[in-house]
């Protein structure tokens, strides 16, 4: 709906319902590099689109400002594409439909994409903007970021020439952040051989959804229930109380999102359905219990339905094997950092499990500030599936951002927060991965910071932006941007 257009300020919330019309689910980006180059052809700033996929757009200082330190802007362009399993939304073809609920705005059954289109939105608001008072500025729009950074990662050497690096991809209102976790993708995968299901057997299809999901990296700390390990843990319980047998498997579709739905399919001797009725019964009451006060816990839904009998299933031992992997599969928090011990330190997300047609699949995210960790969590995991039998692909690693503590631009701005708000800004390290430590690799001399307004369950279809935290986001940028140091 346009009314988010009404909101303020009325140039970042213009170009973010512009950007909600604009499909670019990680992937797909086309749409949006075109657009965001034809905003910067009408808005008279130069303007290109790199080898890398992202979009670059440079801004020459205001008059009398020429002496300041350069200053890149950056967020990314994609969104997570991630929907209720309701709606009939197409992430490629469709535009995000917005609505304001009190003093958030949200989208209909899908990701709001305000991460990180409300960081775009503020760099298009500085580029068209010819009030503002500022040095030259580029702005580093990456492309990709969500599945693996590849925009940055592909940045060429020489692009850009800025001194400052301010990151718009923070989603507390009044922090500043000065480090992030690295990460590493951690890919099991097996093939075998179907056996046939018996004639006699029914077959049923298990279903769990209503969970809240959630950032992997911000949320992980949280204690959110994670849909494949519970999905893991009936299973197991079906499978000796029931004598079930496994068909097929699909527990969610994001790496860095924590998999809110679950379903498998799975055949069992018909006269053993009604005791999985009531297993299925017990296991959503324990649920309930077990995540009371962290999950919504009338919303979560645990359900059985019987199905056309599949042809052909997994192997007994097969299946035996990957169950267990599974089960033991670290997720959630390992530690946290011990001189900040409020602040995850390591984690991984068992985020996508696909099983059936003779193929298995499971796909990890793990994060840690500190790389020897980050090793030590990733080849636990790949011991973990390896027992199984299953070929482990490390791969999409990233660096953490090490906190700058003697930060010039950090100085400058959290000065300019007090001033502006008369209160302290909070600066953090945070556990989710930032681009700022790839950027930082192909350009070691950045002064870097990361801020942005609030957000609240991003990768989620409860994703939503704070909206009075917009106008003191936009005004703590414009403030920035005025005082940046000379060169």
């Amino acid at each position: 709906m346009s009314e988010i257009k009404n909101l303020k300020p009325e140039n970042i919330w213009r170009n973010f319902y512009a950007l909600t019309q604009v499909p670019r689910p990680s992937g797909h980006l086309e749409k949006v590099q075109q657009f965001l180059l034809d905003f910067a052809q009408k808005a008279g700033v130069e303007a290109f689109k790199d080898p890398a996929g992202n979009i670059v757009m440079k801004k020459p200082a205001s008059p009398d400002m020429e002496n300041r330190k350069t200053v890149i802007l950056q967020a990314h362009i994609d969104m997570v594409p991630q929907k209720t399993k309701d709606s009939t939304h197409v992430f490629e073809t469709d535009p995000i439909e917005t609505w304001i609920d009190g003093e958030w705005v949200k989208a209909r059954n899908t990701t709001l994409g305000a991460d990180d289109g409300l960081g775009v939105a503020a760099i298009m608001a500085v580029m068209e903007d010819k009030t503002l008072k500022h040095g030259p500025i580029e702005a580093l729009c990456t492309a990709d970021e969500e599945t693996g950074m590849y925009g940055a990662n592909d940045l060429p050497a020489g692009e850009l020439s800025g001194e400052i690096l301010l990151n718009l991809d923070t989603e507390d209102e009044g922090e500043m952040i000065i480090g992030s976790a690295g990460g590493i993708d951690i890919t099991a995968t097996l093939d075998y051989k179907e056996v046939e299901t018996d004639a006699d057997d029914a077959a049923v299809k298990v279903t769990l959804k209503g969970l809240k999901g959630g950032h992997s990296g911000l949320e992980i700390g949280v204690g959110r229930a994670n849909a494949n390990k519970l999905m893991a843990r009936f299973l197991r319980s079906a499978i000796s109380e029931c004598d079930a047998r496994l068909t097929s498997w699909n527990g969610g579709n994001m790496r860095n999102a924590i998999p809110f739905e679950c379903e498998t399919v799975i055949t069992l001797p018909k006269e053993n359905v009604e005791a999985l009725r009531e297993l299925v019964a017990d296991w959503k009451e324990l649920f309930k219990e077990e995540f009371a006060g962290i999950e919504e816990t009338e919303k979560i839904e645990f359900f059985s339905e019987d199905v056309e009998r599949p042809a052909m299933q997994v192997p007994v031992e097969i299946q035996d094997n990957l169950l267990n992997a599974i089960y033991a599969c670290h997720n959630g928090v390992l530690r946290y950092i011990p001189t900040i011990p409020n602040i995850v330190e390591t984690s991984s997300n068992l985020a996508i499990v696909e099983i059936g047609g003779g193929k298995a699949a499971v796909k990890i995210l793990a994060r840690s500030a500190s790389e020897s960790m980050k090793d030590f969590i990733a080849e636990t995991i790949e011991s973990c599936f390896n027992m199984a039998g299953m070929k482990v692909t490390l791969s999409g690693g990233y660096g953490g951002w090490n906190p700058n503590t003697d930060s010039e631009i950090v100085k400058v701005m959290a000065k300019i927060y007090k001033d502006l708000f008369d209160e302290e800004p909070r600066i953090q390290v945070v556990h989710a991965g930032l681009e700022c430590s790839i950027i930082l690799s192909k350009y070691p001399g950045l002064d870097i910071c990361s801020f942005g307004p609030t957000l609240r369950s991003p990768h989620t279809a409860n994703e939503r932006a704070h909206i009075p935290s917009v106008p003191k986001f936009w005004e703590f940028l414009k403030k920035t941007l005025e005082e940046i140091p000379v060169k």
